[in-house]
Protein backbone atom coordinates (compact mmCIF):
# COMPACT_ATOMS: atom_id res chain seq x y z
CA UNK A 1 0.00 0.00 0.00
CA UNK A 2 1.24 3.30 -1.45
CA UNK A 3 1.79 6.05 1.68
CA UNK A 4 2.85 9.00 -0.06
CA UNK A 5 0.54 12.11 0.06
CA UNK A 6 -0.39 13.41 -3.14
CA UNK A 7 -0.18 17.52 -3.45
CA UNK A 8 -1.46 19.72 -5.99
CA UNK A 9 1.35 21.98 -5.40
CA UNK A 10 4.49 22.54 -3.93
CA UNK A 11 3.30 25.53 -2.22
CA UNK A 12 1.17 23.20 0.04
CA UNK A 13 5.14 22.16 1.89
CA UNK A 14 7.69 24.50 0.76
CA UNK A 15 7.63 25.80 4.23
CA UNK A 16 8.60 22.55 5.91
CA UNK A 17 12.07 22.74 4.22
CA UNK A 18 15.03 24.63 3.72
CA UNK A 19 16.94 23.31 1.08
CA UNK A 20 15.44 21.85 -2.14
CA UNK A 21 17.40 19.39 -4.33
CA UNK A 22 15.89 19.47 -8.18
CA UNK A 23 16.28 17.28 -10.93
CA UNK A 24 15.74 19.06 -14.51
CA UNK A 25 14.95 16.46 -17.23
CA UNK A 26 11.14 15.28 -16.49
CA UNK A 27 10.45 17.80 -13.53
CA UNK A 28 11.98 21.52 -15.27
CA UNK A 29 11.59 20.67 -18.90
CA UNK A 30 12.14 17.97 -21.52
CA UNK A 31 15.28 18.90 -23.11
CA UNK A 32 13.48 21.29 -25.43
CA UNK A 33 10.68 23.22 -23.41
CA UNK A 34 10.29 24.39 -20.11
CA UNK A 35 7.30 22.61 -18.30
CA UNK A 36 4.12 24.87 -17.55
CA UNK A 37 4.94 26.25 -13.97
CA UNK A 38 8.45 25.59 -13.65
CA UNK A 39 9.85 28.31 -13.88
CA UNK A 40 7.68 30.19 -11.38
CA UNK A 41 7.85 27.21 -8.74
CA UNK A 42 12.02 28.58 -8.71
CA UNK A 43 10.84 31.90 -8.73
CA UNK A 44 8.86 31.35 -5.50
CA UNK A 45 11.44 29.59 -3.79
CA UNK A 46 13.56 32.24 -4.31
CA UNK A 47 11.33 35.12 -3.31
CA UNK A 48 11.24 33.83 0.15
CA UNK A 49 14.87 32.71 0.47
CA UNK A 50 14.97 29.10 0.42
CA UNK A 51 18.66 27.27 -1.10
CA UNK A 52 17.80 25.65 -4.57
CA UNK A 53 20.34 23.43 -6.13
CA UNK A 54 19.50 21.78 -9.00
CA UNK A 55 20.66 18.19 -9.16
CA UNK A 56 21.29 16.54 -12.11
CA UNK A 57 22.64 12.86 -13.60
CA UNK A 58 23.91 14.72 -16.33
CA UNK A 59 27.07 13.61 -17.64
CA UNK A 60 28.36 17.34 -18.50
CA UNK A 61 30.13 20.13 -16.08
CA UNK A 62 27.57 22.21 -14.44
CA UNK A 63 28.57 25.09 -16.84
CA UNK A 64 27.39 23.43 -19.90
CA UNK A 65 24.16 22.72 -18.24
CA UNK A 66 23.74 26.35 -16.77
CA UNK A 67 23.89 27.59 -20.54
CA UNK A 68 21.19 25.21 -21.69
CA UNK A 69 19.42 26.40 -18.98
CA UNK A 70 19.60 29.89 -19.77
CA UNK A 71 18.61 29.15 -23.64
CA UNK A 72 15.41 27.50 -22.39
CA UNK A 73 14.62 30.60 -20.65
CA UNK A 74 15.66 29.62 -16.99
CA UNK A 75 17.44 32.42 -15.49
CA UNK A 76 20.82 31.93 -13.26
CA UNK A 77 19.33 33.79 -10.39
CA UNK A 78 16.53 31.18 -10.14
CA UNK A 79 18.76 28.86 -8.14
CA UNK A 80 21.79 28.79 -5.91
CA UNK A 81 23.70 26.16 -7.55
CA UNK A 82 23.96 23.79 -10.92
CA UNK A 83 24.84 19.96 -9.86
CA UNK A 84 26.06 17.35 -12.00
CA UNK A 85 27.32 14.20 -12.06
CA UNK A 86 29.89 14.75 -15.06
CA UNK A 87 30.73 17.79 -12.60
CA UNK A 88 31.55 15.41 -9.67
CA UNK A 89 33.43 12.98 -12.12
CA UNK A 90 35.76 16.37 -13.49
CA UNK A 91 36.62 17.05 -10.09
CA UNK A 92 37.56 13.78 -8.92
CA UNK A 93 39.30 12.82 -12.13
CA UNK A 94 41.25 16.04 -11.86
CA UNK A 95 42.29 15.38 -8.18
CA UNK A 96 43.48 12.47 -9.67
CA UNK A 97 45.22 13.23 -12.48
CA UNK A 98 49.56 14.18 -11.66
CA UNK A 99 53.09 13.37 -13.53
CA UNK A 100 53.27 10.52 -15.44
CA UNK A 101 51.96 8.70 -18.32
CA UNK A 102 49.00 10.45 -19.87
CA UNK A 103 45.90 8.26 -19.77
CA UNK A 104 43.96 7.47 -22.74
CA UNK A 105 40.44 7.71 -22.54
CA UNK A 106 37.49 6.31 -24.72
CA UNK A 107 35.00 8.88 -24.19
CA UNK A 108 31.02 8.15 -24.97
CA UNK A 109 28.93 11.39 -24.69
CA UNK A 110 25.84 12.67 -26.43
CA UNK A 111 26.68 13.98 -29.98
CA UNK A 112 30.04 13.64 -29.26
CA UNK A 113 30.89 16.21 -26.84
CA UNK A 114 34.05 16.26 -25.14
CA UNK A 115 33.85 19.52 -22.71
CA UNK A 116 33.38 16.36 -19.92
CA UNK A 117 37.18 15.85 -20.22
CA UNK A 118 38.11 19.58 -21.12
CA UNK A 119 41.38 20.40 -19.14
CA UNK A 120 41.99 16.80 -17.66
CA UNK A 121 45.03 15.92 -19.87
CA UNK A 122 43.68 12.66 -21.01
CA UNK A 123 44.15 11.61 -24.71
CA UNK A 124 40.98 10.96 -26.41
CA UNK A 125 40.99 7.23 -28.35
CA UNK A 126 38.38 6.00 -30.41
CA UNK A 127 38.62 2.24 -29.72
CA UNK A 128 38.19 -0.13 -26.18
CA UNK A 129 41.09 -1.79 -27.28
CA UNK A 130 43.43 1.15 -26.96
CA UNK A 131 41.80 2.48 -23.90
CA UNK A 132 43.01 2.83 -19.98
CA UNK A 133 39.69 4.62 -19.10
CA UNK A 134 36.22 4.56 -20.04
CA UNK A 135 34.00 7.47 -19.52
CA UNK A 136 30.45 7.14 -20.26
CA UNK A 137 28.98 10.78 -20.14
CA UNK A 138 26.03 10.14 -22.77
CA UNK A 139 24.55 8.60 -25.18
CA UNK A 140 23.15 8.82 -28.97
CA UNK A 141 20.24 5.97 -27.98
CA UNK A 142 18.07 7.68 -30.29
CA UNK A 143 20.11 6.95 -32.78
CA UNK A 144 22.70 4.23 -32.14
CA UNK A 145 21.79 0.81 -31.19
CA UNK A 146 22.44 -0.25 -28.32
CA UNK A 147 24.96 -3.36 -29.82
CA UNK A 148 27.17 -0.78 -31.72
CA UNK A 149 27.83 0.58 -27.98
CA UNK A 150 28.08 -3.10 -26.97
CA UNK A 151 30.76 -3.95 -29.54
CA UNK A 152 33.07 -0.72 -28.98
CA UNK A 153 33.35 -1.10 -25.18
CA UNK A 154 34.05 -5.28 -25.74
CA UNK A 155 37.88 -4.94 -25.95
CA UNK A 156 38.16 -2.34 -23.30
CA UNK A 157 35.61 -4.77 -20.24
CA UNK A 158 37.83 -7.68 -21.66
CA UNK A 159 40.75 -6.06 -20.50
CA UNK A 160 38.62 -4.84 -17.06
CA UNK A 161 39.70 -1.18 -17.86
CA UNK A 162 37.64 0.75 -15.64
CA UNK A 163 34.64 2.96 -16.48
CA UNK A 164 33.19 5.63 -14.80
CA UNK A 165 29.15 6.14 -15.68
CA UNK A 166 28.45 10.06 -14.79
CA UNK A 167 25.12 9.73 -16.34
CA UNK A 168 24.16 6.99 -14.71
CA UNK A 169 19.78 7.32 -15.90
CA UNK A 170 18.80 4.29 -17.95
CA UNK A 171 16.15 5.95 -19.69
CA UNK A 172 16.03 9.44 -21.28
CA UNK A 173 13.81 12.08 -22.81
CA UNK A 174 14.47 12.75 -26.19
CA UNK A 175 12.26 14.47 -28.95
CA UNK A 176 11.75 11.10 -29.94
CA UNK A 177 10.49 9.95 -27.14
CA UNK A 178 11.73 7.50 -24.27
CA UNK A 179 15.49 6.21 -25.05
CA UNK A 180 18.00 4.24 -23.36
CA UNK A 181 20.69 6.30 -21.96
CA UNK A 182 24.48 6.19 -20.39
CA UNK A 183 23.25 4.01 -17.39
CA UNK A 184 21.78 1.39 -19.78
CA UNK A 185 25.29 1.57 -22.07
CA UNK A 186 27.09 0.95 -18.28
CA UNK A 187 25.08 -2.40 -17.65
CA UNK A 188 26.57 -3.84 -20.52
CA UNK A 189 29.52 -2.66 -19.68
CA UNK A 190 29.18 -4.56 -16.49
CA UNK A 191 27.77 -7.95 -18.29
CA UNK A 192 30.36 -7.77 -20.52
CA UNK A 193 32.79 -8.19 -17.37
CA UNK A 194 33.98 -4.66 -16.97
CA UNK A 195 34.30 -2.83 -13.71
CA UNK A 196 31.92 -0.06 -13.33
CA UNK A 197 31.93 3.23 -10.91
CA UNK A 198 28.98 4.91 -10.97
CA UNK A 199 28.99 8.83 -9.86
CA UNK A 200 25.39 10.64 -9.84
CA UNK A 201 22.00 10.25 -8.29
CA UNK A 202 21.57 7.79 -6.32
CA UNK A 203 24.96 7.51 -5.12
CA UNK A 204 26.42 9.50 -2.20
CA UNK A 205 28.98 11.58 -4.00
CA UNK A 206 26.51 13.83 -5.70
CA UNK A 207 25.26 14.28 -2.59
CA UNK A 208 28.07 14.96 -0.79
CA UNK A 209 29.56 17.46 -3.26
CA UNK A 210 26.38 19.21 -3.42
CA UNK A 211 25.69 19.71 0.21
CA UNK A 212 29.45 20.93 0.50
CA UNK A 213 28.46 23.70 -1.61
CA UNK A 214 26.11 24.38 0.83
CA UNK A 215 28.08 24.94 3.70
CA UNK A 216 26.78 21.36 4.73
CA UNK A 217 23.42 19.72 5.94
CA UNK A 218 23.43 20.52 9.74
CA UNK A 219 20.09 22.14 10.56
CA UNK A 220 18.99 22.17 7.09
CA UNK A 221 15.93 20.43 6.04
CA UNK A 222 16.04 18.54 2.76
CA UNK A 223 13.80 17.55 0.40
CA UNK A 224 14.47 15.59 -3.43
CA UNK A 225 12.42 16.28 -5.94
CA UNK A 226 12.43 14.51 -9.21
CA UNK A 227 10.55 11.99 -11.95
CA UNK A 228 13.39 8.72 -11.01
CA UNK A 229 12.28 6.67 -8.22
CA UNK A 230 15.67 4.73 -8.48
CA UNK A 231 17.46 7.69 -9.42
CA UNK A 232 15.82 11.14 -7.28
CA UNK A 233 13.92 9.45 -5.03
CA UNK A 234 15.87 6.55 -3.53
CA UNK A 235 19.24 9.44 -3.55
CA UNK A 236 17.20 11.30 -1.06
CA UNK A 237 15.87 8.50 1.46
CA UNK A 238 20.00 7.38 1.28
CA UNK A 239 20.80 11.06 2.86
CA UNK A 240 17.23 11.22 5.27
CA UNK A 241 15.83 13.75 3.47
CA UNK A 242 12.34 13.71 2.34
CA UNK A 243 11.20 13.40 -1.08
CA UNK A 244 8.97 14.48 -3.76
CA UNK A 245 8.24 12.15 -6.73
CA UNK A 246 6.98 14.60 -10.24
CA UNK A 247 4.83 12.10 -12.29
CA UNK A 248 5.51 13.99 -15.35
CA UNK A 249 8.55 12.42 -16.68
CA UNK A 250 9.21 9.49 -17.08
CA UNK A 251 6.31 7.75 -14.99
CA UNK A 252 3.75 9.94 -16.90
CA UNK A 253 1.56 7.00 -17.68
CA UNK A 254 2.56 4.46 -14.85
CA UNK A 255 -0.45 3.38 -13.22
CA UNK A 256 -0.54 2.54 -8.93
CA UNK A 257 0.29 -1.03 -9.18
CA UNK A 258 3.94 0.13 -11.60
CA UNK A 259 4.51 2.30 -8.57
CA UNK A 260 4.45 0.25 -5.69
CA UNK A 261 6.17 -2.29 -7.89
CA UNK A 262 8.92 0.48 -8.47
CA UNK A 263 8.94 1.45 -5.07
CA UNK A 264 9.81 -1.95 -3.58
CA UNK A 265 12.34 -2.65 -6.40
CA UNK A 266 14.47 0.45 -5.52
CA UNK A 267 13.55 0.32 -1.34
CA UNK A 268 12.18 3.80 -1.97
CA UNK A 269 8.83 5.13 -1.79
CA UNK A 270 8.20 9.49 -1.73
CA UNK A 271 6.99 11.48 0.99
CA UNK A 272 5.12 13.27 -1.55
CA UNK A 273 3.51 13.43 -5.30
CA UNK A 274 2.68 15.51 -7.16
CA UNK A 275 0.93 15.38 -11.27
CA UNK A 276 3.44 18.39 -12.27
CA UNK A 277 5.99 20.63 -10.89
CA UNK A 278 3.84 23.71 -10.00
CA UNK A 279 3.50 26.12 -7.28
CA UNK A 280 -0.13 25.40 -6.63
Amino acid sequence: MNTYSSIGGLSEIAGDYDLFLIDQFGVLHDGQTPYPGAIRVLEELKSVGKTVVLLSNSGRRSAANVTRMEALGFPRDLYDHFITSGEVAWHQLSAGSGAGETRRCLLLSRGGITSAVEGLGLELVEDGADADLVLLAGSDGDSVPLEVYRERLRPAAERQIPCLCTNPDKIMITASGLRYGAGRIAEEYEALGGPVEWIGKPWPSIYRFALERCGGSESKRIIGIGDSIEHDIAGARGIGAASLLIKGGILADADEEELSALFAKYKAAPDFLSQSFAWD
